[in-house]
This record gives structure tokens, C-alpha cells and sequence, in this order.
């Protein structure tokens, strides 16, 4: 043990009253006390360091939180825009409908149909009216239903982002995602009959929605088991499918 001491005199001013003090100190305690504050420095160091850390990452943090807000708004008018477009577009559709085949040829005016027959016609039809090409584009047919090949619709080539459409009124069972069909919408026509669109990029409806014929409900893309962008396109009847063709016909 180390019994050397540090030994301090305290000389007071020649004039005051105050009487000459002597403080020891031993070496190892002043060893102990070095000790203690190079700990105390290291530990303010760390702390320091790590507020650094924190500081930094809750900058980058808010940086990103500013980025996903405006990411946010940017996608909310981007879907009130789709909805917006898909509500003039319906409203098109409509008006085309009542001109059909009649459309103005050479600058002639159109001759109005017969609401009469059209309604007749109507009345006539067995089930739900299922009619309407499922893209705002006309595609490219890539595969057919086949059930032996176990692909039970229309796979149709197009450019990622194309606007998908119902291809009749009805209401949205399921608009979701798995690992097959990626993301996709399926609609209840009524009558039994159902479509489903699949590999969508991004869904515009959701679940329980009313839709009407043509109304763009999604993107085309490329998710799910896909190896490029494409619309898969099912009709069920009963549960069972059928060929989409034997209703849409493709522009």
C-alpha cells in the first residue's frame, strides 16, 4: 500500500486574522478521485454521442414523416381524381349507350333509339348484363381459359397502370391481395355471376362498393405470380368459370 501523502499549507495574508491550515491528502485517494472523474468524462462523452445519435435519426424522422404525409396527400388526390374520372366516364358510357349504332355518320344527327324497344329488350334479358371489355385499352389476348392447364380466364397483355373496368354493375365481394392473383377485385353481378380482375398494381374500390359498368375500379400491374404486367380477367357463373368471351367482346 501506497502511505505517501500529499501535503497542501495554506498561508493566509500577513495582515488578516486567519491562522495557517495544513491539509493532507494520500496519493491513493487522489488516485481514486482521477479515477472517478476520467469515469464521469467518459460517461458524458457517451452521452454525449449518443444524443448526437438520436438527435440525427429524430431529423430524419420527421424528414420522413414529411415525405409520407406529402406522399399521403399526393395519393389522395390521385384517387379522387380516378373516382372523379371514372364518375364522367360513367356518365359517358351512358350517353354513348343511348346513341349506339346511331352515333352521327357524315354530320347527319343521330336518331335517338327506341326507349321503348330498349326497355322491352331489357325485360327480356335472363340475369345480369355483363358486356363491358374489363380495360380502358384493348390488350392483347395472351392465354384463354383453360381448365385443363388449371387458368380459368383471359390473361391480357398491357402497359402497367392501364385503367381496369367492371364489366357490369354489381358489388365488390373481395378487393384484396394473395400470393396468386396479387392484388385483385372480385364483383357479384347478381344471378350467380361474378368477375374477378386480377395482378392489379392498385385497387380503387373496396370492399362492399357499388359499381357501375365501366367504371374504372383499379391499375393493371404486376403483382402476385406474374412475370409481366397483364390483366387476368375471370367470370364465374355459379362458382364454376366460364369463357369471359361468351359476354365481352374485345374492342
Amino acid at each position: 500500500m501506497d502511505d505517501r501523502r500529499l501535503t497542501l499549507i495554506v498561508v493566509p495574508h500577513p495582515h488578516s486574522d486567519l491562522e495557517t491550515r495544513t491539509y493532507e491528502i494520500s496519493y491513493r485517494k487522489i488516485r481514486l478521485f482521477g479515477t472517478a472523474l476520467l469515469a464521469i468524462l467518459c460517461l458524458f462523452v457517451v452521452l454525449v454521442a449518443l444524443w448526437w445519435s438520436v438527435a440525427a435519426k429524430a431529423t430524419k424522422v420527421r424528414a420522413l414523416e414529411e415525405k409520407l404525409a406529402q406522399y399521403e396527400a399526393d395519393r389522395a388526390q390521385l384517387d379522387s381524381l380516378a373516382h372523379l374520372l371514372a364518375e364522367v366516364e360513367g356518365q359517358y358510357e351512358r350517353v354513348r349507350s343511348l346513341l349506339g349504332a346511331n352515333a352521327p355518320v357524315d354530320g347527319q344527327p343521330p336518331t335517338l333509339p327506341d326507349l321503348s324497344t330498349n326497355a322491352a329488350t331489357a325485360a327480356a334479358e335472363d340475369g345480369p348484363i355483363l358486356d363491358a371489355w374489363p380495360l380502358q385499352t384493348r390488350g392483347f389476348v395472351t392465354r384463354g381459359l383453360s381448365p385443363q392447364a388449371d387458368h380459368p380466364g383471359l390473361d391480357i397483355a398491357v402497359p402497367q397502370n392501364s385503367y381496369i373496368r367492371a364489366a357490369g354493375a354489381g358489388t365488390v365481394l373481395v378487393a384484396g391481395e394473395d400470393s396468386i392473383y396479387g392484388r385483385y377485385i372480385r364483383i357479384d353481378h347478381g344471378g350467380g355471376l361474378e368477375s374477378l380482375y386480377g395482378h392489379a398494381s392498385r385497387l380503387l374500390v373496396s370492399r362492399g362498393d357499388k359499381v357501375k359498368r365501366a367504371q374504372v375500379i383499379g391499375l393493371s400491374g404486376n403483382t402476385g405470380r406474374s412475370t409481366a404486367p397483364h390483366l387476368h380477367f375471370e367470370v364465374r357463373r355459379n362458382g364454376a368459370p366460364v369463357d369471359p368471351r361468351q359476354y365481352v367482346r374485345q374492342p
